[in-house]
């Protein structure tokens, strides 16, 4: 099995960024800019024109190179998987953030990895512009997180009664070499491999040159034409002239149906943004909000009127480190924030969605083993039980900013601003 090399396991910080930058051009007047990974929207500073980015199905990125003028490049693919890992095991769950990359194509002519060249050089876009052999990825992604789990998976203790995948960022990475009588590195002009004992035939290899192109959509509201707004990294974005939330996707902006707590305004006061999901649940009886008191075995007495409120999955929809994503996902749910919500966008500061809802559905069942008492129930039927997503509200709720946390004191929630300030490198 080859190897596979962990660029990092553990959270970032400030000193410890994970977020690569890629250099890039204004689709409009083709000024420079340089973007983080996780950029969607794009101003320039020049034209002040906004567009969003938008992926087919993962971003494509080339490293830059250093080679002699003469030299024919080839670029070979790596997938680089980054997001969160959560283990349910009958201990509890357990969590890891990981960055890694891996050869698509198995060869032994090149390095197993980028390495941490991801982290240290600026990317760019692959586009029609850029000059060489460009080599077709033969290893879907899927088969190679299977084995990347696999050895993962190896150091946890005891059986794996469910994993997720949360946040998770796929993209591919291509790496610049020219061959002579070895494989040569193209940003060190260095052997990347010993001496060739036959001549490399790049035919062996499917590719050829790139022909993918980053696509934009322009980000005017497609109800009333005015310009939407959101920060760099944003998913969804807010028009404040008919007050609608817009995502994006391959066909294009489609609206978002949004809610929020009201609270009276204030400076001190931001809304954070929670995916709100409805679900059909198999394998136990989880409809209604007595049935979370009874399955979650909370210290309640069950009221006759709870039988007709409808039970949903609460999550965030903004980036925060792995063990406070967990618990902040447990404690909404929990909580069931369902009184006096209000059917529009919040007037008032708000964080950006960063978390995308298709993200949130896969934590849907990792929430549920989170609610489940006693522990045993589990281990015994957690195989039995399958959670269908219905539909979903993006709903906001008002936190106080204090010194060092924003608090939600009706639900007794409270999220660390460091930690939040640091998750866009998650």
């Amino acid at each position: 099995m080859p190897k596979i090399w962990l660029v990092q396991n553990s959270a970032p910080s400030a000193e410890n960024p994970i977020n690569f930058l890629i250099q890039h051009q204004c689709p409009q007047c083709g000024a420079p800019a340089t973007l983080n990974e996780t950029d969607r929207l794009f101003q320039c500073a020049f034209c002040k024109v906004s567009s969003y980015l938008v992926e087919r199905s993962y971003f494509r990125y080339l490293l830059p190179h250093n080679a002699p003028d003469n030299q024919e490049l080839v670029y070979f693919p790596f997938w680089r998987f980054k997001g969160m890992i959560f283990s349910c095991l009958p201990s509890g769950i357990q969590n890891r953030f990981v960055d890694v990359s891996q050869q698509a194509v198995q060869s032994a002519h090149f390095p197993v990895s980028v390495g941490l060249r991801s982290q240290a050089m600026k990317l760019r876009f692959v586009s029609p512009e850029a000059a060489g052999y460009f080599i077709k990825p033969t290893l879907p992604f899927p088969q190679l997180m299977e084995r990347f789990l696999t050895r993962f998976n190896l150091h946890l203790p005891g059986p794996i009664l469910h994993q997720s995948h949360i946040g998770e960022s796929v993209s591919l990475i291509y790496a610049p070499f020219y061959v002579g009588e070895r494989i040569m590195d193209a940003v060190l002009n260095r052997p990347a491999s010993s001496e060739l004992a036959e001549p490399f035939e790049l035919s062996r290899l499917p590719g050829g040159p790139a022909n993918w192109r980053l696509r934009f959509i322009p980000t005017l509201c497609p109800n009333c034409g005015w310009d939407l707004q959101g920060g760099r990294d944003a998913l969804v974005l807010h028009c404040k002239n008919c007050e609608s939330m817009w995502q994006a996707s391959k066909q294009g902006l489609s609206r978002v149906n949004v809610a929020h707590l009201p609270n009276p305004e204030d400076e001190n006061t931001i809304y954070l943004p929670f995916w709100r999901i409805e679900a059909a649940v198999s394998g136990i009886d989880l409809n209604s909000y007595a049935d979370l008191v009874q399955v979650a075995n909370l210290p309640k007495a069950i009221q006759p009127e709870w039988d007709r409120i409808p039970f949903h999955f609460w999550g965030p929809a903004f980036k925060i480190r792995p063990r406070s994503f967990l618990r902040l996902t447990h404690h909404i749910t929990i909580s069931q924030p369902r009184n006096h919500l209000t059917a529009r966008v919040p007037k008032g500061n708000m964080h950006p969605v960063n978390l995308p809802v298709s993200e949130s559905v896969e934590t849907l069942k990792l929430n549920l083993t989170g609610l489940l008492r006693p522990k045993k129930i589990v281990q015994d039927r957690i195989h039995h039980i399958q959670v269908k997503p219905r539909r979903y509200l993006l709903a906001y709720l008002p936190f106080e900013i204090r010194h060092h946390d924003l608090v939600q004191p009706t639900f007794n929630i409270a999220v660390n601003q460091n930690q939040l300030g640091l998750a866009g490198n998650l």
